[in-house]
């Protein structure tokens, strides 16, 4: 137990507790982010917790692509207009946000929900690695773009890939590498993150 929680009420310790658990957030920004919300409107308050609750309720996986979506196919599934032959191979639902904010790309996605990790004990089978192989077999797709993050577990995770798509004759490229070594692709501006879609190459 820590010295302060001792002197602070249970309902407020419990929800620092939480806020603390998430991402990026450590006990000293959810210590604020809790007593921000203590003094915030109700109205406020009651709203944030709706949206969390929605959120859980409402939101599931594409049948196709596993991007986010509230029907079973997301819009950009649904999009009878986007290049069909196409299949853009992302880590994370954020990163289909990032690329197609740089309106460079219009073909479909597939979301691994992850990559390849040993030491954190992610495998293969944890990512939706066979399904993308399925979808390759069933589908008119002439081209997956491989755009891991640019860094080890990427590196690693594009490799297992690649080895997989290359029997099912289908072309395999990644972005151009006007993407930093080591970043991930949720921070890379559109501009540099658009040059490198357009500039893929083949592996």
């Amino acid at each position: 137990m820590r010295p302060e929680s001792a002197i602070i009420v249970e309902p407020v310790a419990r929800l620092i507790e939480e806020l603390s658990k998430l991402p990026g957030i450590g006990p000293k920004t959810a210590s604020r982010l809790t007593f921000f919300l203590l003094r915030a409107e109700e109205g406020q308050v009651q709203a944030l917790a709706q949206a969390l609750l929605a959120m859980k309720e409402q939101v599931h996986f594409c049948s196709r692509c596993f991007n986010i979506t509230v029907a079973a196919l997301c819009p950009i599934c649904q999009d009878t207009n986007r290049d069909q032959s196409k299949i853009c191979v992302v880590e994370e639902p954020l990163d289909v946000l990032a690329i197609e904010r740089t309106a460079a790309y219009r073909g479909l996605y597939h979301v691994l929900h992850g990559h390849i990790a040993p030491l954190e004990g992610i495998y293969r089978e944890h990512l939706k690695i066979d399904e993308l192989l399925a979808r390759v077999r069933s589908e008119p797709v002439d081209e997956v773009v491989l755009a891991m993050n640019p860094n080890t577990e990427g590196e690693a995770t594009a490799f297992l890939l690649l080895r997989d798509l290359v029997p099912l004759g289908v072309r395999v490229t990644r972005p151009a590498r006007g993407l930093p070594t080591g970043g991930d692709l949720e921070w890379a501006d559109p501009e540099t993150l658009g040059s490198a879609i357009h500039g893929r190459r083949e592996l």
